[in-house]
């Protein structure tokens, strides 16, 4: 099974789940962040997360469509 990592550093102190997933390209736009969180599609941390205005802080793991975002300080 082959996985893509991304890594995004935070500039701030979190970063919203659905700007998590445009900064690391793994969606196209807000809207797409926003059906893909909607549909149940995306884990935090192994779980699945449908807020797309969860706060991701450094060390949480995203999951989606074989691709890992890892956020880190």
């Amino acid at each position: 099974m082959d996985c893509i990592m991304q890594i995004i550093k935070l500039r701030e102190d979190f970063i919203k789940l659905g700007q998590a997933l445009k900064a690391g390209g793994i969606v196209d736009s807000g809207v797409d962040a926003k059906t893909v969180i909607k549909d149940g599609l995306v884990k935090v941390n192994g779980i699945v997360e449908i807020q797309r205005g969860k706060k991701l802080y450094d060390g949480d793991i995203v999951d989606y469509n074989k691709e890992t975002i890892k956020i880190e300080k």
